[in-house]
């Protein structure tokens, strides 16, 4: 049983209760799910546990899953956030079919829907400012007040609607509200306004519309339009319940969908607000949705997150009704746990120095056969080279080694990973008192051991490049953007939490040679450092850039 299908059998989903037993009892036939996006920014990991929750209880239940845009706010939506979404959804695994809607395509519809209200006499066009509104609508403990446009005649609503409609006002002279309850209890009822003048080109309609539905009026009547068996949101929106249903009561809708509510995703050290991650953006703190430190799909992807690794977490984390907070390390050992068993290995030295091995011939090269992964045979093996000079990491090398220390020193002996024992004879070092080489012996009879000509086991085990056929490149080590497990906390300024450590650019790390043909989609375990994953974005042949996807433990366990 793979890591993903052993989180999908552990974890409770109080939805799939529900769904088997309104199968059961034929309250429905099958069962028709939909992710409705707002195309307003890019999806973030929060939306990730929506989508395979959607798409996943359909695919359970033998159902569909629709994607729809529910795009009904020109002003803030662009074509490129719906490519986004579109390339998000499939990345994570998952296929609408021909199953693709979007609100506008009801723009219509709706508007008629809107008709129909004003001619029952539960609808009116107000004048009142968008502030006046507010003033008016009263506060969780005062009622509110009746707008005095509230009692126009059907008739005249009709013709300033129909006004609206066809560009006769500017922005913000005129909304069409629902008339319901000013003293109601919820404020979401107390008369909810359902369409606003919006002078915008859309990027789905183009400029065929004046006036724009809002998102509770389109949101409930486009599930009703689609068949929509369970409409399944997060708990920021059981307050708008009742106005969900109230809508559905008062229109000729074919069919009645109901609404469900679970726990949104809070992620520790992250923001998961999409206007704040578009201040991100906007401000130039990150290089765009992208930025592999951004915890958008795109950014996470770019990262090199495996999609199967944010599925299992999406699963292992389970489907409530109270809301919690996940530390963020779930995820990571998500993805460590995903490319344990995928990665190949493979050896990258960071911070080189160079160490010379005086008694190999000079000009000789040798060559190792190295296990791409060492619990996996079926995924074969790659060629090391080894020569005279080699790569090792400076931090594997101490002149006066602290206690512990079972690497590199002068007099001391090291095993190279799959190669031969090493022993420092020396360091050089430049006038500021740099080392810049250090030199040693090898012994002949240590390459296929961990065990010296005369029997004695060498403790310390550490990677290497050899020089003459290094492959260099730029290593971008990233790290959490904030320092802050709840930077958003108390409203207070997530900003000062912005961890100036974030990512190290090392732009002269050394590759082994296997690396210069890799794929962009492979990932790779660099040993003991990491996994690593070609940035699709900045790597090319001749210019080779790997992110580092996680570390191989938790760093901040260690840091703490």
């Amino acid at each position: 049983m793979s890591t993903e299908e052993a989180a999908v059998s552990t974890v409770n989903n109080f939805l799939k209760n529900i769904i088997e037993e309104d199968l059961k009892n034929g309250k429905h036939g099958s069962v028709i799910t939909r992710f409705p996006p707002e195309p307003n920014g890019y999806l973030h990991i929060g939306h990730a546990k929506s989508i395979c929750i959607n798409f996943g209880l359909a695919r359970d239940f033998g159902g569909r899953c629709h994607l729809r845009f529910d795009d009904t706010n020109p002003a803030k939506e662009e074509q490129e956030y719906i490519d986004s979404i579109m390339e998000s959804v499939k990345w994570l695994g998952f296929d609408w079919g021909t199953h693709l809607y979007y609100a506008s395509d009801n723009f219509e519809q709706l508007y008629q829907w809107a008709v129909y209200l004003i001619e029952q006499g539960k609808a009116y066009v107000d004048d009142l400012t968008a502030e006046q509104i507010r003033a008016y609508r009263g506060t969780l403990t005062e009622a509110g007040t009746e707008s005095p446009f509230r009692n126009r005649t059907v008739a005249e609503n009709i013709d300033l609607f129909a006004r609206m409609r066809s560009g006769e006002f500017p922005d913000g002279s005129h909304v069409l509200r629902a008339k319901i309850d000013m003293a109601a209890p919820n404020i979401n009822l107390r008369d909810p306004v359902l369409y606003r003048i919006l002078n915008a080109p859309h990027p789905h309609v183009g400029d065929a519309w004046k006036i724009y539905p809002m998102y509770d009026f389109a949101h409930g009547q486009t599930d009703a339009i689609e068949g929509i068996t369970h409409s399944i949101c997060t708990l920021e929106f059981e307050s708008h319940k009742p106005l969900y249903e109230w809508f559905l009561d008062n229109l000729p809708i074919p069919v009645r969908p109901r609404q469900y509510e679970f726990a949104r995703l809070n992620l520790t050290y992250t923001v998961m607000s999409k206007r704040k991650l578009q201040e991100l953006v906007q401000k130039g703190t990150v290089s765009g949705w992208d930025d592999p430190r951004m915890p958008t799909l795109a950014g996470i992807r770019r990262r090199g997150y495996p999609a199967a690794s944010v599925r299992t977490f999406c699963e292992l984390i389970g489907v409530g009704r109270s809301d919690s907070w996940i530390d963020v390390a779930i995820l990571e050992e998500c993805v460590r746990s995903e490319l344990n068993e995928t990665a190949p290995r493979a050896m990258a030295v960071l911070r080189p120095v160079k160490l010379i091995v005086d008694n190999y011939p000079v000009g000789q090269v040798e060559e190792f056969s190295a296990a791409n992964h060492p619990q996996k045979p079926e995924m074969g093996s790659r060629t090391l080279h080894f020569s005279r000079e080699i790569w090792i990491e400076r931090d594997d090398f101490m002149e006066t080694p602290s206690k512990g220390f079972h690497r590199l020193t002068v007099g001391g002996e090291v095993k190279l990973r799959g190669g031969y024992i090493i022993t420092c004879t020396g360091v050089v070092k430049d006038a500021d008192g740099v080392i810049v080489e250090l030199h040693g012996t090898y012994d002949p009879a240590s390459r296929d051991g961990i065990h010296t000509a005369d029997g004695r086991k060498v403790k310390g085990v550490i990677h290497w490049v050899a020089v003459d056929s290094a492959v260099s490149a730029e290593v971008r080590l990233f790290d959490r953007l904030f320092s802050d497990p709840n930077p958003d906390r108390g409203g207070a300024d997530y900003s000062q939490f912005l961890n100036a450590a974030s990512v190290e650019i090392v732009s002269d790390a050394q590759l082994e040679a296997s690396l210069a043909h890799s794929t962009a989609e492979t990932r790779f375990q660099f040993e003991r450092l990491g996994y690593f994953y070609q940035d699709p974005t900045d790597s090319r042949q001749e210019s080779l850039v790997f992110n580092r996807i996680v570390t191989l433990r938790d760093a901040w366990v260690t840091k703490k």
